[in-house]
Formats: structure tokens, sequence, C-alpha cells
């Protein structure tokens, strides 16, 4: 098989994971989104995993318990690993509530290849633009487990980048996670 260096050679470029981290309805995805625009107008492929493709595909036999959660995240955390070793910058948008499932995606993809953003907005602000109701259905009862609500969200311990969304435009976010990545993307 050809080596890592050698799709990152074909691409002039160096494959990276981005996770993102936070609540539902901070601003992960939104982020990724501009920031793969920005970084693709620079000639830099990217991929976002989040939780519409792969929850639907290859993750749809899971549920949110914590057992579920935890195998979301460590395979998603190894689809990853190969888009990196592919030279892909990968940008990954996921609650992934715990420090422990956040290490374990750091530690299957690999530390030096590993940037975390914690997208800190707070709740009360992610509950306000809630467009699909999820928390208003948590706090019914009707959503179980539901992350922030009655289940538990772990503030990360070291991320490479904090960013909150009810302070900061869209356009500085994603000015400050592609500066992140310039910084991170000597080939």
């Amino acid at each position: 098989m050809m080596s890592r260096a050698d799709k990152e050679a074909l691409l002039c470029q160096r494959g990276m994971m981005v996770w993102f981290t936070g609540l539902s309805g901070s601003g992960k995805s939104t982020i990724a989104m501009g920031v793969e625009r920005e970084l693709h107008s620079r000639g830099i492929l990217c991929r976002i995993l989040d939780g519409d493709n792969i929850r639907a595909g290859i993750n749809s036999n899971l549920g949110f318990s914590p057992e579920d959660r935890k195998e979301n995240i460590r395979r998603i955390a190894e689809i990853g690993k190969l888009f990196v070793q592919t030279g892909i910058v990968t940008l990954a948008c996921f609650v992934s509530p715990t420090n422990d499932v956040r290490r374990l995606a750091r530690t299957i993809i690999g530390g030096e290849d590993f940037r975390e953003v914690y997208v800190s907005t707070p709740l009360e602000e992610c509950e306000r633009r809630d467009v699909k109701g999820l928390y208003a259905r948590a706090r019914k009862g009707e959503i179980k487990e539901f992350t922030g609500i009655s289940a538990p969200f772990e503030v990360p311990e070291n991320p490479a980048l904090e960013i909150d969304t009810s302070r900061l435009s869209l356009k500085e976010s994603v000015r400050r996670v592609v500066d992140m990545v310039m910084d991170n993307f000597e080939f």
C-alpha cells in the first residue's frame, strides 16, 4: 500500500483531525461548514463528519446510552483516522460529552494529528437556537439521556481552541479555526 507520506505529497497537504465538541446547537457544524468552505477556497481537501452523515449510516444501529455513545465516538475516530492518514483535513462535529470519549478519539487518531475545538456556547443560547425542539422535548422527559439536560457534558480539559458563538460571529469563529489549522498545517 502507498504510505501516508505518499498521499500527503500527492495532495500537497497534511492530514489532521479538528474535533469540534459542545452542546447540541452550540454551532459545531455551522463553524465546520464555514471552515470547510474557507479551506476549500485555499485548495485544501476537507471532509466533515457529523451526526447527520454518520448516525444515518454506519452508526444507525446505535442509541444514546453511555455505551452506545462511546461506540459511536470509537467508530467515528476509526473512520476519521483513515481520512487523516490519507492526508485529508477532517472536521468532526460531535457532542462527544465526556473527556473519556474525547481521549479515546485522540488516542485512536493520534495526538499529533488531533486538535480539539470546544464550542462553549452557553446552554441557554443553545436552547434558544433549538430549531428541532430537542431541548424542549428533553425538558418534558420525552428524550432520555439528552446531553446538557438529563445527561452530563464535561468541559474539555485542554482544548486547542475554545469558541463561544454567543460572543463571536460566525466569520470570527471560522477565522480562528482556519488560523489554527494553518498554524499546524506544515507539509
